[in-house]
């Protein structure tokens, strides 16, 4: 069923990307004459982004897909001041040369995703420290400050949010809507950029760009949001007990990522392969009807597609490949993570305790004893169930390793360095 006469916002709505816009009908009008720029803005903030930005990401691949061109905002200027978006406290502030090193490694994980060349829809990278860094500040209040209300940005979310838990709000924040509204504007001139999209918990912030565009210009801007995900546990996306589902290789191996995906609940299938995946709806249809163990591997597929997507079609081989032999043949993958110890402290002996911790797969010694006490340790697939257990250089298999696992699902190799 097609709602509308382009190809980019029926697949939005097919595969569930939309949740809000400004003027749908217009923007389905400008959409079917002719390419047009869209962006997302990302706020540097850490060496590498992670799934929860997936969702955005996955609009501006179709988005560049469709025709159009992709424009990926680094907020180098905005990340020196943090978005004070459904945030309990303050951010951090950065230095700039923190901030620079962020967007060169984050740069990565855009490469996988959208195409970036001269070509009439290659996406471009843009940086908003390019301008908000020279403006001039008694001259930006007073050609642009008359256009935004307080009354008025006291009624988005992002702040009401904040105030009725009578948490501060500085007004260094206050002025990231103002930043990010202009932002738009700015990337219109430069870029010819119409459309601006990002997560829902972002509406006030795109549509203070809209306006400002309007207002100030005469531009004829849009706004469209997506749905803020959550898992059907009511989970945050692109989080785990151990931290960010991280996009880049050096920060979450290929076989970690796959897993992630593996480890999908039942209920979110149909709705990641839609958002994560650029498999046909049809074999989306037939995938998400799959009913008890058969769901297994719809998950398998998922895993496959958004690890290959991320890291390519090799490295999503190689993940499947490595679950394969370690949790159906109960054996050890090639790609399985590893942890490195002194020969001398293994030597000695280390508790498994302590290792269930330093290798990443638990985040405190009270999880691990839990763990340990309800049955889900091993040391080479055999049940450990003492806390104070010692693993030491006697544990080393033939080929060099000793495997820990942590319930089914999280096995690390120990080596020695």
């Amino acid at each position: 069923m097609t709602l509308y006469k382009s190809d980019f916002l029926n697949i939005l709505s097919q595969r569930g990307f939309i949740h809000q816009g400004s003027d749908l009908e217009g923007l389905d009008q400008k959409l079917v004459k002719g390419s047009l720029s869209a962006y997302c803005g990302y706020d540097p903030t850490g060496q590498s982004l992670h799934a929860g930005h997936m969702v955005s990401i996955m609009m501006l691949h179709w988005f560049q897909e469709t025709g159009h061109r992709p424009v990926t905002l680094m907020g180098g200027g905005t990340a020196m001041i943090g978005d004070p978006s459904f945030k309990d406290k303050t951010r951090p502030l950065l230095g700039q040369t923190e901030i620079n090193s962020n967007i060169a490694s984050i740069q990565k994980s855009f490469a996988a995703y959208i195409r970036y060349d001269d070509s009439k829809n290659g996406a471009i990278m843009a940086n908003n420290a390019d301008w908000l860094l020279k403006l001039n500040y008694m001259d930006f209040l007073r050609d642009y400050g008359t256009y935004f209300t307080i009354n008025r940005m006291l009624t988005f979310d992002s702040v009401k949010l904040r105030l009725d838990r009578e948490q501060p709000l500085t007004f260094l924040e206050f002025n990231y809507m103002i930043m990010q509204g202009y932002d738009f504007v700015e990337l219109n001139r430069r870029y010819d950029v119409t459309l601006q999209m990002g997560g829902s918990d972002q509406w006030g912030n795109i549509i203070n760009g809209v306006e400002l565009g309007r207002k100030s210009a005469g531009m004829e801007l849009y706004a469209l949001t997506s749905p803020l995900l959550t898992t059907a546990s009511g989970g945050k996306m692109g989080k785990t007990e151990n931290g960010a589902v991280w996009l880049n290789a050096d920060m979450l191996t290929p076989y970690d990522y796959w897993q992630y995906w593996r480890n999908t609940e039942d209920a979110d299938v149909g709705k990641f392969l839609r958002l994560f995946t650029t498999l046909p709806m049809d074999e989306i249809a037939r995938l998400e009807a799959l009913q008890g163990a058969e769901i297994n591997e719809a998950k398998k597929i998922l895993a496959f597609e958004a690890t290959k997507l991320c890291h390519g079609e090799q490295a999503a081989h190689d993940a499947a490949e490595t679950a394969r032999k370690t949790f159906e043949q109960g054996g050890v993958g090639d790609n399985l993570p590893s942890f490195e110890i002194d020969r001398a402290r293994l030597d000695q002996g280390v508790t498994i305790t302590d290792l269930l911790v330093e290798s990443g797969m638990l985040s405190s010694k009270g999880e691990a004893r839990r763990l340990i006490d309800g049955g889900g340790a091993r040391a080479n697939d055999n049940p450990v169930g003492d806390a104070a257990h010692i693993i030491s250089s006697a544990d080393l298999t033939a080929d060099g390793y000793i495997k820990l696992s942590a319930g089914k699902k999280k096995h690390t190799l120990i080596r020695v360095k």
